[in-house]
């Protein structure tokens, strides 16, 4: 998700969501991330409803789905509702951040803090969340009460999304574990465009440039050519 400036409600959400092909994403020995050739880009400003309405379409007849995102629920109620046969991962960096957000106030030392949250990744990466539950839970109770509501908050994080956290199962099948490349397409599809200094968009102005920045990028400009042309 990102956001821009809208002269109606100042601060406004906007959703864009990427599909690509499992064999359009390519490694390179440079680049760490990889490359990936051709992809498909929605945008939409307003309710998710609306936007899985516009992403739907360009899921059907796709198979061995693969749903990579953050925490919200409402996409992950929404992968349960209607793809229940895709595999589900949580951007394994989110997990990680809301580890580091624990540590950074229950550990006083940043040596120790860092140590800690290396020796869990590796185990999430290597093994099963399960064990760093099981870590979490034998605690030391902490002397701030705020501390352990976030470490009770996160047991429950991580138990509630644990069949999307089998990153060893994951890494082994060649599966990206990572939402960067939908964090890469905010940046080049829509904030290069729509976040230029001085702008405010109308919902309806910033809808129909989003629209046409997802079809450019999607490298399908042909559409517009020929709409135009039939309406000339």
């Amino acid at each position: 998700m990102g956001q821009c400036t809208t002269m109606e409600d100042k601060w406004k959400e906007a959703k864009l969501g990427r599909i690509f092909k499992a064999n359009d994403n390519f490694e390179i020995s440079d680049n760490p991330r990889g490359i990936i050739t051709n992809s498909t880009y929605v945008s939409h400003m307003g309710i998710h409803k609306e936007f899985f309405q516009k992403f739907e379409y360009f899921l059907d007849g796709l198979k061995s789905l693969v749903i990579i995102a953050g925490g919200a629920k409402w996409i992950w109620n929404w992968a349960d509702d209607f793809y229940a046969d895709a595999t589900q991962i949580l951007d394994f960096y989110h997990a990680k951040e809301h580890l580091c957000e624990f540590a950074a106030n229950y550990f006083v030392k940043t040596d120790q803090r860092s140590q800690w949250v290396e020796e869990q990744c590796k185990v999430m990466l290597e093994d099963d969340v399960g064990k760093v539950i099981e870590v979490l839970k034998q605690l030391p109770e902490s002397p701030n009460k705020k501390t352990e509501k976030q470490k009770h908050n996160l047991i429950k994080y991580y138990h509630t999304n644990k069949k999307r956290m089998r990153y060893c199962a994951f890494l082994k099948r060649g599966l990206q574990i990572g939402s960067g490349a939908i964090e890469s397409a905010h940046r080049n599809v829509l904030q290069q465009r729509m976040k230029l200094s001085g702008q405010r968009w109308t919902k309806k102005g910033f809808q129909q440039v989003s629209n046409l920045r997802a079809v450019y990028k999607s490298n399908n400009w042909a559409r517009i050519s020929n709409l135009a042309k039939m309406a000339a």
